[in-house]
């Protein structure tokens, strides 16, 4: 086993087959071909499993791709350790969209600016689906709103936030949970930390949302909310960054459950030198933002 087949490997994983894989390593497709029956070979077992035209992951292919993926990133770790510099390779990160749409554009093109040799990958998702992809090592690191019960990650505060119930302006104020009762909760799918909160903030009144909307597109919850159709919760940050915010009355969540902090996570242990390069970077952007005491 040599890392160039894992690199093979983790091409065919990306890219959902040969031939596409073949595009991007700029190889024939018989080369990848070859690489992969001979990595099956030396392994003992079937990695793919062909279904119609698109090649997926056997049960022993999605063991074995952790571990690609981890002898690949100390590859690339060690290589830039005896070179020296500054840090490079590909450092893939998830993170909530509200974080990604308010918060992240700033930090990222600072770290681009100073890291121009990483190769960022974002991925977004729900805060359960990305503690999930750090925990199976498909994201290096996550930008989450909770992480409890995950003793294998190490976490650093991040963004701070402020969350609000958003409503259509025509709406009658909402002092409480029971000004809302009534109303469809808009929301991401099962697994959204902030539509805990709102659980949360309705289970206080010994209430349960009626009806739920699933959506997983600020964009789209801002416009269904500001049509009338129902109630949202999300950081008051992202209210800025989305069209149609200004027809919509936000009432902040009770003091309780009204604050957040992002963090990111990371498994224990398991540092590359760009990710420290983010961390730090974090780091700078939360001294610099602290208040003089």
């Amino acid at each position: 086993m040599d890392f160039a087949a894992l690199q093979f490997f983790k091409a065919v994983v990306d890219e959902g087959g040969i031939s596409a894989a073949a595009r991007k390593l700029h190889r024939v497709q018989s080369n990848v071909t070859t690489r992969i029956q001979q990595l099956e070979a030396s392994l003992g077992t079937q990695l793919f499993i062909r279904d119609k035209r698109r090649l997926v992951l056997s049960p022993a292919g999605k063991m074995f791709l952790g571990y690609a993926e981890q002898l690949l990133q100390l590859s690339s770790q060690a290589r830039g350790a005896v070179r020296g510099g500054l840090p490079q390779g590909t450092l893939r990160i998830g993170t909530l969209e509200s974080t990604a749409a308010s918060r992240l554009p700033p930090l990222l093109s600072r770290y681009h600016r100073d890291y121009p040799a990483v190769r960022i990958e974002l991925s977004t998702g729900t805060n359960d689906a990305l503690l999930q992809a750090v925990l199976a090592r498909r994201a290096e690191a996550a930008f989450v709103v909770e992480a409890a019960g995950a003793s294998q990650l190490e976490s650093m505060p991040t963004f701070d936030e402020e969350l609000v119930v958003i409503a259509a302006r025509s709406h009658a104020k909402i002092r409480s949970a029971r000004d809302v009762r009534g109303d469809t909760v808009i929301a991401f799918p099962t697994g959204c930390a902030y539509r805990r909160r709102l659980q949360h903030w309705f289970a206080a009144s010994d209430l349960m949302p009626e009806r739920v909307l699933e959506l997983s597109s600020y964009h789209a919850i801002v416009a269904c909310v500001a049509s009338g159709t129902g109630v949202a919760v999300m950081p008051q940050s992202v209210l800025a960054t989305v069209r149609g915010g200004d027809a919509l009355v936000a009432t902040p969540l009770p003091a309780s459950a009204r604050r957040v902090t992002t963090c990111l996570v990371w498994r224990k242990g398991e540092s590359s030198p760009a990710l420290d390069a983010l961390k730090a970077a974090i780091s700078s952007n939360r001294k610099a933002k602290k208040p003089p005491r």
